[in-house]
């Protein structure tokens, strides 16, 4: 996402009849919303206002952030009389701690453009309105920046939470020195400064949060409205710096030698999924996973902007990279997810971190991780089968922060070096080959066919039921391809029967594409 800040030159004058201020903040939980309001009451205080505080739970990402509301106002002598919330187009200063609370603070009618400075963190958290759809249910973070800028008498956006983390504190901080910096409420900076030092806990790091945010903002008002910054430039994979055994990095080094003489369009997609495959499997699997790029790029050129060849780099990479009880264990186990969780929760060096993880088997993954004669075995007789899931199919818990759950994951996940033998891989592989097959046997015939057969791949993606039901919708897309052949539209039809089947996790939209290419 493009970083952003928009500020107008001129700061505005609230309260200069000792009239109220009116402030409200939108947060959710672990944003710190709570802590900015005792903050933002007690520099209020601090300048002789009078404030009060109010909030109205929201249920995390569903129904919206907690809602904290603040009105302060002048000691005139006279006992104000304060509301208990927020009311549409009464509010004069909108704090939102990431862009999407920005967006329905805009829709619910908090912010209006001759009235309402928005202070708002530019970086996304997705909803669970976004997250529900099977594919990329994301909202444009373009159109709701255009939104919030239209909407508001000012707009100062920019990612918020980078500050913070990058000094160790929470956003609470920033968005508190940004709100310092825009000069939106009459009190100086020293008096936010003694706030945050009489509150006691993390004074270091939220100083240096608030005045990372601070500074920012107040160059920026200096300077007048701000362009966007430079779109991130895109990560480049390096085949140097590797460590281990002279054995596997000459292997891997002659694997990025096969990538490296690619045509340029190519190169880059296929270097990130011969990391992904090897990282997955080993050296040898991601030999085969170029085997199987070549096979593209032969059928390929550049007139075509090596679309097929750039479409099978990504998507066999993740159909070699097939979620199973294997991988799960091993991503558990690594020392990088222990770092992670580590530093998501707060945990300092030195105290204890537990951890419990939760697994619900099927006898389906149970098999999968028998050899594949074996499972076959079982899956084909369904009263040893369903005697088994009796005793397999229920959740446990398993704290991998003792040595027994630690070991129990790490054993698992150690079977990767025989999973090639397994039933579970030789299902997935004998699936790619047909689906892999079936898309490059059209290339000749419908080049652009054959692209959009390939990118049907996305659909299939997660674990256990979830997998069960991503590959099911697959085969109902693909199932419309005979319908569809010999069509000059074939590959826009195709490329709509896969698109509805991500956005209706329930298949009705797909139900209704299907019964549309069968009256063709």
């Amino acid at each position: 996402m493009r970083d952003m800040t928009v500020l107008a030159p001129k700061t505005p004058k609230l309260a200069a009849d000792g009239g109220i201020i009116k402030l409200a903040a939108l947060a959710v939980g672990g944003q710190g919303g709570g802590v900015l309001t005792d903050w933002i009451t007690d520099v209020a205080e601090r300048n002789g206002y009078l404030a009060q505080s109010t909030s109205v739970a929201g249920v995390a990402q569903r129904t919206g952030a907690t809602i904290y509301y603040v009105e302060m106002c002048r000691d005139t002598g006279r006992r104000p009389i304060f509301a208990l919330s927020p009311a549409q187009g009464d509010v004069d200063i909108l704090i939102a701690a990431e862009l999407m609370e920005a967006g329905r603070a805009v829709m619910r009618g908090f912010v209006t453009p001759d009235r309402t400075t928005l202070i708002a963190s530019s970086h996304r958290i997705a909803a669970v309105s976004e997250k529900i759809e099977p594919g990329d249910g994301r909202a444009s973070s373009e159109k709701v920046r255009a939104a919030a800028e239209q909407a508001s008498k000012r707009l100062v956006a920019f990612d918020m939470e980078k500050v913070a983390v990058d000094a160790g504190s929470v956003i609470s901080s920033s968005l508190f020195g940004a709100l310092a910096g825009s000069g939106a409420l009459p009190f100086p900076r020293e008096t936010y400064e003694e706030t945050i030092r009489a509150s006691g806990r993390g004074v270091k790091a939220s100083l240096a949060a608030f005045a990372g945010a601070y500074e920012r903002t107040r160059r920026l008002v200096e300077e007048g409205i701000q362009p966007d910054a430079a779109p991130a430039q895109s990560v480049k994979i390096s085949s140097h710096g590797v460590t281990g055994p002279d054995r596997l990095i000459m292997g891997w080094q002659a694997l990025r030698a096969r990538v490296d003489a690619y045509p340029e369009a190519v190169r880059d997609m296929a270097g990130r999924g011969l990391q992904k495959v090897v990282d997955y499997q080993d050296l040898a699997y991601g030999a085969e996973y170029l085997d199987r790029v070549d096979q593209a790029l032969k059928l390929d050129d550049v007139g075509r902007e090596y679309a097929l060849s750039i479409a099978a780099a990504k998507h066999v990479a993740n159909a070699m990279c097939y979620d199973d009880m294997i991988r799960v264990a091993d991503l558990k186990t690594r020392s990088t997810r222990d770092r992670r969780v580590r530093k998501e929760v707060g945990v300092k060096d030195g105290n204890i971190l537990q951890v419990t993880e939760y697994f619900h088997p099927r006898i389906e993954e149970f098999c999968g991780t028998m050899p594949a004669a074996l499972g076959s075995y079982i899956e084909s007789r369904p009263k040893l089968a369903g005697w088994l899931d009796r005793r397999i199919n229920h959740g446990r818990r398993v704290r991998t922060d003792s040595f027994a759950g630690f070991a129990a994951l790490w054993f698992i996940g150690g079977l990767r070096r025989w999973r090639r033998k397994l039933l579970r891989h030789k299902v997935e592989a004998e699936h790619l080959e047909r689906w892999y097959k079936q898309a490059l046997d059209r290339v000749a015939s419908d080049y652009a066919l054959a692209v959009e057969i390939i990118n049907c791949r996305r659909l299939i993606k997660g674990y256990s039921d979830t997998h069960v039901r991503a590959q099911s919708k697959f085969d109902r897309v693909l199932s419309g391809l005979p319908l569809l052949e010999g069509r000059p539209d074939a590959a826009d039809w195709l490329r709509r029967l896969r698109e509805a089947a991500l956005k209706d996790e329930k298949g009705t939209m797909l139900d209704g594409a299907l019964k549309t290419i069968a009256t063709l």
